[in-house]
């Protein structure tokens, strides 16, 4: 959260230190113009007592009178801030000059080295340390005969500047102290009214009590404030009161919405149980319509088998009939005692013709019968055993010859023949006719050629059945939904649109395996079978 900072210390910190810092400028400005004005002071007194010394010795200097001069020089002990005074002498026709004559003060005892090479340095006061220093030439007839070193001490000046940072220290101070007391007064002047309105705010918030208004404040802006504060109280307490009624409206409304809602709900539910009901007798309905199609290619199986039967049959009743009329001509004529060999050697040969023709196709009907009873308990029964998929393969083909043996498709099974499984043949049995029959009632319809292709693999105890067909594809409108109950493009003309939902739930369910399709219009499709097994190794 962003700090919040107090009007009441900001005020008084923004005012000292306006204060002190235009008190510090001040202070530093005036006590600067001070201490350079004691300077420049000090360095003109220096120069004039150097220029005094050299305008009174300059006779005795050029008369040699040191001892003049030496006495002159020992007045100046009563002079306190002088401490060292030169007297050096120029040598006639050059420019060297000699140490003639000096002053050093009694208190300091110790003398200071000559100066003799510092003349231009110190042509001009020079402050060094507490020190003033000075050198000026001495003139005689407009020459100059010699030079004055004086050395004065700058101690006084750092007295004044002491005192004078002293008192301005303590001014500051004192004006610290006064500007706090006007911080203080003007913020119980300024804030305390402010702080009164934010009080008022408060209580009015706290206890809710819109209807209160803030007073006059003595001050324009916050007077300009608190009117402000009550148009905004005025405007809260309107709108409360619209939300007051608001609210009791919207709690009316929501309480007959409620008991709308409750007999919504029980009607909802009402149509729930009855929905439930009919989507219960729905599944029920299509279980026996599931059933129902299975007896229905049951029954189509059947009426195939007895017509295929019925010649073989048929068959060996006529060359038993013959076989029995032969054997009473033979009978008569043994009776009459006229039989010929060649009658009975011609009777031998046509009665193993015949005997050859009624075993042949009692045969042939008991490989029917045998393969039909087969595929039907298969058809029935979802429980596993082991079987060659060859032959399972081989006997649905067999069952169905009747009915496919007159159309124009080709049915080719590429399976090892040695591949033996142990898994649920019926649900398999009833797959491979159901995606049969699927292909010739939709795929080759109005069509006088087809090929179906049915492939088996086994990998990692996954049995894999690649069923194809060369037929018309599946339309892209219901690719989506083929093997959802009662799905199909022939409604109306016999189509039920329940083989593929069979064949789903068989394999999904029965078997525990999957399906997948690819389709193209008028090339084909491709059923991918791939459910878990158990091959059986033989010895």
């Amino acid at each position: 959260m962003k700090r919040i900072h107090s009007l009441k210390i900001k005020l008084m910190v923004m005012i000292i230190g306006f204060v002190v810092l235009s008190v510090i400028i001040s202070s530093f400005i005036i006590a600067n113009l001070i201490i350079n004005d004691t300077n420049e002071d000090a360095s003109n007194n220096t120069k004039y007592w150097a220029e005094l010394i050299a305008n009174s010795q300059s006779t005795n200097l050029v008369n040699d009178e040191e001892q003049l001069i030496s006495n002159y020089l020992s007045m100046l002990k009563h002079v306190p801030y002088i401490r060292h005074v030169h007297i050096y002498k120029k040598v006639p026709d050059t420019e060297a000059i000699t140490f003639f004559a000096s002053y050093n003060k009694s208190a300091i005892g110790k003398a200071i080295s000559e100066k003799s090479e510092k003349i231009a340095e110190l042509s001009s006061a020079k402050f060094s340390g507490h020190i003033i220093e000075i050198m000026l030439p001495v003139i005689a007839e407009e020459q100059t005969v010699g030079y004055v070193y004086i050395q004065v001490s700058s101690e006084h000046i750092q007295q004044i500047t002491n005192h004078l940072l002293l008192r301005y220290t303590l001014l500051i101070f004192m004006f610290i102290f006064i500007t706090a007391l006007i911080s203080i007064a003007l913020n119980r002047f300024i804030t305390t009214p402010m702080s009164d309105m934010a009080n008022k705010v408060q209580d009015i918030s706290k206890h809710k009590q819109f209807n209160l208004r803030i007073e006059q404040m003595p001050f324009k802006e916050l007077d300009i404030l608190a009117r402000n504060i009550n148009i905004v109280l005025n405007r809260a307490e309107t709108q409360l009161a619209k939300l007051s009624d608001a609210k009791q409206l919207t709690y009316q409304q929501n309480k007959d919405l409620e008991n709308k809602v409750n007999k919504r709900t029980q009607a909802l539910k009402d149509s729930n149980n009855e929905l439930l009901s009919t989507l219960e007798k729905l599944h029920q309905f299509q279980g026996q319509l599931v059933e129902s199609e299975k007896m229905a290619s049951l029954g189509d199986m059947v009426a195939g088998v007895a017509h295929e039967v019925n010649t073989p049959i048929g068959l060996g009743v006529t060359a038993s009939t013959l076989l029995s009329d032969r054997l009473l001509e033979i009978k008569k004529a043994f009776d009459d005692k006229t039989l010929k060999s060649s009658q009975l050697k011609k009777f031998l040969v046509e009665g193993e013709e015949n005997t050859a023709i009624i075993y042949r196709n009692l045969k042939r009907a008991a490989e029917l019968i045998a393969s039909f009873k087969k595929v039907a308990v298969d058809q029935s029964s979802e429980e596993a055993r082991t079987f060659n998929i060859k032959n399972l393969f081989d006997d649905i083909l067999l069952t169905l010859a009747p009915q496919i043996k007159k159309l124009p498709f080709i049915i080719n099974v590429d399976c090892p023949s040695e591949l033996v499984i142990k898994s649920k043949p019926g649900p398999i049995n009833q797959i491979i006719i159901n995606l049969i029959q699927n292909s010739i009632n939709h795929g080759f319809d109005d069509r006088d050629h087809g090929v179906i292709t049915i492939q088996t693999s086994i990998s990692s105890d996954m049995l894999t059945i690649d069923y194809q067909d060369d037929g018309r594809g599946i339309e892209p409108s219901i690719m989506n939904k083929i093997f959802e109950p009662f799905t199909t493009t022939k409604r109306g003309s016999g189509g039920s649109g329940l083989g593929l939902h069979l064949v789903y739930n068989l394999v999904t369910q029965a078997l525990g395996g999957k399906i997948s399709f690819i389709s193209e219009i008028e090339k084909g499709v491709n059923f991918k079978i791939i459910i878990p097994t158990q091959v059986i190794k033989e010895d």
